[in-house]
């Protein structure tokens, strides 16, 4: 993808003496926007402490899988209740970043006020994106998808009422498609929510130290100038 074009220069900026540094390498949802996004926050974010980022692009509960097994060594970013489920994963404190899961349609028009507000319709999430999962939880017509690019082609086929995905991930996978004309996120989102960076267990005295760097970071606006950039440059790459 040519957003993907915007990790060579970040890449650069983050590269030190290559011999002396650690790799990290996390798993990363495979095309799902936000987590690009997420994942060169974070890559600024160890540059700081000269360790190297290699990301693992698979889907989302094969991502689950492999970090909680610790055949890769974290998560780039999950919602706050990831341990409760795959306690080998260690929270990072503060948020790296947050998603806003909207709601998208073809043909509906409603203000959405929460998640019961979509409990009447057939619904399309991404299959591992646990945000997604938690919001339907128990909901009748819940269809999970392989992928964001899947979803977005299902609903184009009107194989169900609305899909959910956070916006951004969501308005940049319709307008890959060029199905700006057809499909269209109702507003306003479902909920804002911080998602965190989650590392395995074996990386525990990491943990603190990373979490200090993002605190700075984001203390400074760093981090909030950063995702900016990166969400303009993903768009304007389309």
């Amino acid at each position: 993808m040519m957003w993907r074009i915007a990790v060579v220069c970040l890449s650069l900026l983050a590269a030190g003496p290559s011999q002396a540094q650690e790799v990290i390498r996390l798993a990363r949802i495979a095309d799902i926007p936000d987590q690009y996004v997420g994942g060169e926050m974070l890559r600024a974010v160890y540059a700081r402490l000269n360790i190297k980022l290699e990301f693992e692009d698979v889907p989302g509960k094969r991502a689950l899988a492999l970090s909680s097994a610790g055949e890769v060594d974290g998560e780039i970013q999950r919602i706050g209740t990831l341990s409760r489920d795959y306690p080998t994963l260690i929270q990072v404190t503060p948020a790296i970043n947050y998603i806003e899961p909207a709601v998208f349609t073809t043909k509906l028009h409603f203000d959405v006020v929460g998640w019961n507000s979509i409990r009447d319709y057939s619904i399309g999430i991404v299959r591992g994106v646990g945000s997604s999962e938690a919001g339907t939880r128990g909901m009748a017509r819940v269809t999970a998808t392989t992928s964001l690019e899947s979803m977005v082609k299902m609903l184009d086929a009107d194989r169900f009422d609305v899909m959910v995905t956070d916006l951004f991930s969501g308005l940049v996978a319709v307008r890959k498609l060029n199905l700006e004309a057809r499909i269209h996120p109702l507003s306003p989102p479902l909920e804002r929510i911080s998602i965190y960076h989650h590392l395995h267990e074996r990386h525990r005295d990491l943990v603190p130290k990373v979490g200090k760097v993002i605190g700075q970071m984001e203390a400074s606006g760093e981090l909030a100038r950063l995702r900016e950039t990166l969400i303009k440059q993903v768009l304007s790459g389309m």
